[in-house]
């Protein structure tokens, strides 16, 4: 099936829209904030360096967005689709970080929701990949109705692999 997996997104809170080359030093300015990797696999996406590697992996999987606060016109955050499988009917969404005056604002379940009522269009299950010490993610990602089906070492463009636990939503039950 085709379908594009970066699409303009918009409902009421926020505008997912794709991430561009020039997006570099405005999304930076948000992910330089040593917080923000805490609990991440990679702990050093702050470092200038470091997030080039981590932006270029996002503009190569041609899925990646950068996150509008359509209250203010800030960028929130970014986040990304990846690693369609067409035979396994699923698609990944993850690599996504707010800024932490967003943390607790509802943007990332709204984000989610966002994402999700777009691709259940095309796919009937949808992975993400959470890092085995990301507890807040973890968190987050269940209170939408994701449960944990394994875990996976991720290779990271550009950095080192982690172990990942693997947590999936399909179709059928987000419906509900």
């Amino acid at each position: 099936m085709q379908f594009s997996i970066q699409p303009i997104l918009e409902n009421e809170k926020v505008k997912l829209v794709p991430l561009q080359e020039d997006d570099f030093e405005a999304l930076y300015a948000v992910a330089s904030d040593k917080k923000i990797w805490e609990q991440h696999p990679n702990k050093d996406r702050w470092q200038k360096t470091v997030f080039q590697s981590f932006f270029e992996g996002a503009l190569k999987s041609g899925g990646a967005f950068k996150i509008i606060d359509k209250s203010t016109g800030e960028i929130a955050g970014s986040t990304r689709y990846y690693d369609y499988d067409e035979n396994h009917d699923s698609i990944m969404i993850g690599y996504t970080f707010y800024a932490t005056r967003y943390w607790g604002s509802g943007i990332n379940p709204s984000v989610k929701r966002l994402m999700l009522d777009y691709i259940f269009q095309y796919v009937s299950h949808v992975l993400f990949h959470i890092g085995a010490s990301n507890l807040r993610s973890q968190i987050a990602i269940t209170r939408i109705g994701a449960v944990k089906v394994g875990e996976e070492t991720v290779a990271y463009y550009g950095e080192p692999s982690r172990l990942n636990f693997v947590y999936e939503i399909r179709k059928s039950e987000y419906r509900k």
